[in-house]
């Protein structure tokens, strides 16, 4: 079975539909893929609900899909860095399933081993236990959170081989394996493919069998958030005082 598609437009065009729920890796801007998301707002497809830790910023990530309105709900644990975001939800134009950043990671990990919900304490007593059942468990409290199989999974890796067994770079691995054992079907961009034999076994984060289709972006943009600089004045004063001088 060849996983290696020429670009991400062919790799989702038969695959994304309207109404789908999108699962997307990353965390802020780290580790998104950015050539896949991309080409789901180029694809057109609307009514989406978009499963990500964030929304991405204006005009980058996920920030795409609401400038285009085609998310209509998000499920995430920080919304924040993203002035289009605020304004549909205040405005009502936009729902969202606001849920604690381990929960989330939670969701989707047990909705990729097969496990349709679990009970945690986290969100007890809150608006996040609102309308969900509490059980008790020696004495605590627990509120069940059911889990998310997304109908498509768009994750990033550093590597991958074209069975695609797939490697990931130092934080970027956040979100993504979680989210590519999540999606009924997996599309993975990838910084560099090798043969099918060359990676170690040890370093693979995510077993090919998760992954259905690769597409290669060998130059991503990895924009940042918020870059933040200092004088190598400051940096000399500051070193100064943290040293007694």
């Amino acid at each position: 079975m060849n996983k290696l598609y020429p670009n991400a437009d062919i790799a989702l065009r038969d695959i994304v539909k309207d109404g789908q729920t999108i699962a997307v890796g990353g965390f802020g801007l780290c580790g998104i893929p950015e050539e896949l998301i991309r080409a789901l707002r180029d694809s057109g497809v609307q009514n989406l609900t978009a499963v990500s830790n964030n929304a991405g910023v204006d005009g980058f990530g996920l920030g795409q899909l609401l400038t285009t309105r085609q998310i209509k709900k998000m499920i995430a644990s920080y919304v924040g860095e993203n002035k289009e975001f605020e304004r549909q939800y205040l405005a009502g134009e936009l729902q969202l399933e606001f849920t604690p950043q381990g929960t989330l990671a939670e969701k989707l990990r047990a909705g990729g081993a097969g496990i349709p919900a679990f009970f945690t304490k986290t969100g007890v007593g809150t608006i996040v236990a609102e309308g969900k059942e509490v059980r008790e468990f020696e004495g605590h409290q627990y509120v069940m959170e059911r889990s998310i199989v997304a109908d498509v999974s768009l994750v990033k890796a550093y590597k991958a081989d074209k069975a695609g067994n797939l490697v990931y770079r130092k934080t970027a691995r956040n979100f993504n394996p979680n989210v590519a054992t999540a999606g009924k079907i997996t599309v993975a961009e990838v910084e560099h493919i090798v043969e099918i034999g060359e990676l170690d076994p040890d370093e693979i984060h995510t077993p090919g069998i998760f992954v259905q289709r690769i597409v290669w972006n060998a130059h991503p943009e990895k924009r940042i958030e918020q870059r933040t600089t200092t004088t190598s004045a400051t940096n000399l004063a500051t070193t100064a005082a943290q040293s007694g001088v």
